[in-house]
């Protein structure tokens, strides 16, 4: 009996509020409005479907005229229920675009050379062979002092990154045996960059136990971060021991 005294204090109440709404100047377009677009969500939400429904154009372009007729109070009650996975798809073609924006090239003139010629790769690999404890620098030095060819360091080691291929057969056990060995006893410091649901930048240093694959500690600091800084994260870094 309380339960059913309850809904009529309730649809009273709505019932005054709708008649104190058409009786203001463009109530009962908002009205007639809000209640085509429940009706239009009610339709969508009984679809055959075992998942979420799936908006079509009709649907979108139905909503999207309904909004302009309601006022913005009432917007929030009628308003179409947002996955979480839609928003983080969202956010991620914000943080997409804003980088594009930040560094894509603005030239629309035509393209550079495609890289160095295949005799100069072959002279950089070659020269790395002969001397495999030469660096990118001194390799580029050589090569202008030797043939007077002007080659830049990062043009050198963007091409031993991808053709060079060291030794197998050194002395000693390789790094990868080195830290099998010392698994146990090693942590793992990553540094990358994330964004905020406010598409602010934020760098994460977070620190890693390898054998148990335990989060050991992380910290975080704004972006336009220097090595300076970096140390000081590092040193600030709250560990869970």
């Amino acid at each position: 009996m309380f339960l059913g005294m309850r809904e009529w204090l309730i649809l009273v109440a709505h019932l005054i509020v709708t008649i104190i709404k058409v009786a203001t100047p463009g109530g009962g377009r908002s009205v007639v409005a809000e209640s085509l677009i429940l009706k239009h969500q009610l339709l969508i939400l009984n679809r055959s479907r075992k998942r979420a429904p799936k908006l079509g154009v009709i649907d979108r372009v139905l909503l999207g005229l309904g909004t302009l007729l309601i006022s913005s109070r009432r917007l929030m009650k009628v308003a179409v229920v947002i996955r979480p996975t839609t928003l983080l798809r969202f956010h991620r073609a914000l943080v997409r675009r804003k980088y594009r924006q930040l560094f894509s090239s603005r030239s629309r003139g035509r393209p550079g050379p495609k890289g160095p010629a295949d005799e100069l790769i072959a002279l950089i690999l070659e020269m790395k062979r002969r001397n495999p404890r030469w660096g990118c620098p001194r390799i580029a030095s050589q090569i202008a002092h030797a043939f007077g060819i002007e080659i830049d360091k990062d043009v050198v080691r963007r091409v031993l990154a991808r053709y060079y291929r060291a030794d197998p057969r050194g002395e000693g056990p390789s790094w990868l045996t080195l830290i099998a060995e010392a698994s146990d006893s090693l942590w793992s410091v990553d540094l990358f960059r994330c964004e905020s649901i406010t598409m602010k930048s934020f760098w994460v240093m977070l620190v890693m136990d390898i054998f148990t694959r335990r989060i050991v500690g992380f910290g975080v600091q704004p972006a336009h971060i220097d090595g300076v800084a970096v140390c000081r994260m590092f040193e600030g870094v709250q560990i869970f021991v």
